[in-house]
């Protein structure tokens, strides 16, 4: 007896594990294959050279240059209009510009930590989207695992009115019971037929949804029961403090307003003075009849300072001040919608939470009671046809609402993750 019960563990045991693995696949895959994802993280290595840029005009610019003539001078002459003799050329130069920027109203700065917090709104952007990507993977997994059931069930409902149409046709020909009971079979099997063609084709359009999403074959089994352990919050206070910390979209707001700020102080730079020095050493050969070779030198030092552009450097810090404050309020709208979201999200993990109670409690009951009533039909008690027809109606409707539970609870939990901005394939066991 405790060999069959070790057995029976490790074959539930294993089966999860199974089913865990599909599941970890699933999510997987649609991480890798979706193309949005891609052209995010292409994306996001934009941003990191945009950075390398921003650092690069901290230092100084060196150009090389260089070139050479062939010339010709024909038909000279001098003061006293006497002719001279033609000459040929090749004239040459090379040449060397070393550039610095000395001060720029702290532009370059500001450009640089805008550049960062582009590469940190990328980041947090490519987050948000593999956060819905997963989301997205997640229903539709185990929206396939409920058309799966639901395909079963009604199969299984048209086979018991299949036996049920054979057995009242006998039972009518003995005069058992009467030609209404027996209508009420085959009504009841057409329409279990009709509902069995809906279920199939919903079967039909989740295999494609599911390649469409998660970009490889769809698994022919999937069990509504195996539920991953997923990090959820213990409180409604704590998820809200979690998405208050790192939610994405809270984030991406936030960065936004930094990025906002620094658009600012770059237009603020734009009125100050600036400052650079240039090194440039050139030498030329055969720069003239009278001049054989020449090497010059020059050290320059420049000073700017834009005192008036038509008042465009003005409007420019105004337009800046306008979107720092279009950005506080965005930021404000973001945060309370985030804390919304949060909390619809915690109240549907734990409405559903109760519901997939209920409708198990619901299912065994509609299991018992089928199970009893269909026995006292067919001993031939009391029982009438459409008291049968009720109970399998019943007990449908309770494997179905089960089965819609068990795939809402689940995408319950991966839907608060979400929303507090924590689904990540690590969190996921």
């Amino acid at each position: 007896m405790t060999k069959k019960i070790l057995i029976s563990i490790i074959f539930i045991l294993f089966t999860k594990q199974v089913y865990g693995q599909d599941l970890l696949k699933t999510l997987s895959d649609a991480f890798k294959n979706n193309s949005k994802l891609n052209a995010e993280r292409a994306s996001l290595n934009a941003s990191e050279q945009d950075v390398n840029i921003s650092r690069g005009e901290f230092l100084p610019s060196v150009t090389l240059s260089g070139d050479r003539a062939t010339q010709q001078d024909t038909n000279r002459k001098n003061l006293s209009g006497e002719k001279l003799d033609d000459t040929n050329s090749t004239p040459k130069s090379r040449s060397i510009l070393i550039e610095q920027k000395i001060f720029d109203g702290f532009g370059n700065y500001n450009n640089l930590k805008k550049a960062k917090l582009k590469l940190e709104y990328a980041k947090n952007k490519l987050n948000n989207l593999e956060q819905e990507i997963l989301l997205t993977a997640a229903e539709a997994y185990y929206s396939l695992g409920f058309s799966f059931k639901n395909f079963e069930f009604n199969q299984s409902n048209v086979e018991l009115f299949e036996r049920q149409v054979e057995s009242d046709r006998s039972r009518l020909e003995r005069g058992e019971i009467s030609l209404t009971d027996f209508a009420q079979s085959e009504s009841s099997l057409a329409g279990a037929q009709a509902k069995l063609i809906t279920a199939r084709n919903e079967l039909i359009s989740g295999k494609k949804n599911f390649q469409k999403i998660i970009g490889s074959n769809s698994p022919e089994e999937i069990d509504l029961s195996f539920f991953p352990r997923l990090k959820i919050p213990t409180s409604l206070d704590t998820a809200t403090v979690i998405a208050e910390q790192i939610n994405p979209r809270l984030n991406l707001a936030r960065i936004d307003l930094e990025i906002a700020k620094k658009d600012l102080f770059a237009a603020r730079g734009d009125l100050s003075p600036s400052a650079s020095i240039s090194y440039s050493l050139k030498k030329n050969e055969e720069l003239s009849t009278t001049v054989d070779e020449r090497e010059q030198e020059e050290v320059k030092a420049t000073v700017t300072w834009p005192i008036f552009k038509g008042g465009k450097n003005l409007s420019s810090v105004k337009k800046a001040k306008y979107k720092v404050d279009e950005k506080e309020l965005i930021l404000k709208d973001v945060f309370s919608q985030v804390q919304i979201d949060t909390a619809n999200a915690w109240t549907t993990y734990n409405s559903s939470r109760g519901v997939l109670s209920a409708t198990e409690a619901q299912l065994k009951a509609a299991e018992i009671a089928n199970e009893g009533i269909t026995l006292e039909y067919d001993t031939g008690n009391e029982r009438t046809t459409l008291e049968v027809i009720q109970s399998r109606t019943l007990l449908l409707d309770a494997r179905t609402s089960y089965a819609k539970a068990q795939k809402n609870f689940a995408i319950a939990q991966f839907n608060l993750l979400a929303s507090i901005g924590d689904l990540y394939l690590d969190n996921i066991n």
